[in-house]
């Protein structure tokens, strides 16, 4: 269904909704929800949230009677039961995923019964946790000359990946690697990783990004075993890989800056000013 506005939340309160909204939470500050999935949260009758994943502080956007079902403890289709239930008994109903839905979500297998049962479902982005880890690390994940691609991925374990997504032909691309669900498997991705990258490449991992208790390990691709595992770190962390980690850190001389705002290069909106012009 094409996304448009949805009720504000006064209007929400005295009138039923036609579909189901599934709410990116965001990484896990309570205020990096978005603006629409805020309201929709203040005005849902029914709550269905992950709770080992998101934040219980979002809770608290949601109304004081409002219904509220921790999905940590639940399979599918009691998820998809507990959705479709109220929905059909006219309740106003959100399923809070953690981060933005587009990534390692479940989203696709709790949608389909759903519009297999005529129900509508509409989306609503969130803040991924790859983008909060950029931002505590102050970097850009591509840099001119650095890294124009971004991988998201995650190592193999109980869930396999498909054939030529293996890590080690991923980090031969030699650009930004960005994984999900890994920390646990560190050194199964270093290993794999090393096929690609040299020793001295940048790594970081952040766990539980813009979270009370976020922690931020930074070290290369041949100490970054035992930094993370010194940190206590085995899982809800992202990790980042790549030269545009460095780049932070060089001299303004040697650092790489992009066409955009030179004040030589030409575009729509500016004319370039070549040195010696007036």
């Amino acid at each position: 269904m094409p996304a448009g506005p949805p009720p504000g939340p006064e209007a929400a309160l005295h009138a039923p909704w036609d579909r189901i909204y599934v709410v990116g939470a965001g990484p896990g500050a309570p205020d990096l929800i978005t603006v629409r999935g805020r309201d929709l949260l203040a005005a849902a009758d029914v709550v269905v949230y992950a709770g080992s994943l998101v934040s219980p502080d979002l809770l608290s956007w949601a109304r004081d009677d409002a219904e509220v079902f921790d999905s940590a403890g639940m399979d599918l289709p009691e998820i998809v039961r507990t959705m479709a239930d109220a929905f059909r008994a006219g309740r106003r109903v959100v399923r809070l995923q953690t981060g933005d839905t587009s990534l390692y979500s479940a989203l696709a297998e709790q949608v389909r019964p759903l519009a297999e049962a005529g129900i509508p479902v509409e989306v609503v982005p969130g803040v991924s946790s790859a983008m909060a880890a950029a931002a505590v690390l102050g970097c850009e994940l591509t840099l001119p000359e650095v890294a124009q691609s971004v991988i998201f991925t995650r190592m193999a374990g109980r869930t396999p990946v498909p054939e030529g997504e293996a890590l080690r032909d991923l980090a031969r691309h030699g650009t930004t690697l960005v994984l999900f669900l890994s920390a646990q498997m560190i050194h199964k991705v270093v290993e794999e990783l090393a096929a690609g990258y040299p020793p001295e490449t940048p790594v970081a991992v952040v766990y539980r990004a813009t979270w009370p208790d976020q922690k931020v390990v930074r070290g290369r691709l041949d100490d970054i075993v035992q930094k993370t595992r010194e940190a206590g770190i085995k899982m809800t962390a992202i990790i980042v890989v790549g030269p545009v980690l460095d780049q932070m850190a060089l001299a303004p001389e040697a650092f790489r800056h992009s066409k955009l705002y030179d004040p030589a290069f030409s575009h729509g909106f500016r004319r370039g000013v070549r040195a010696g012009e007036a």
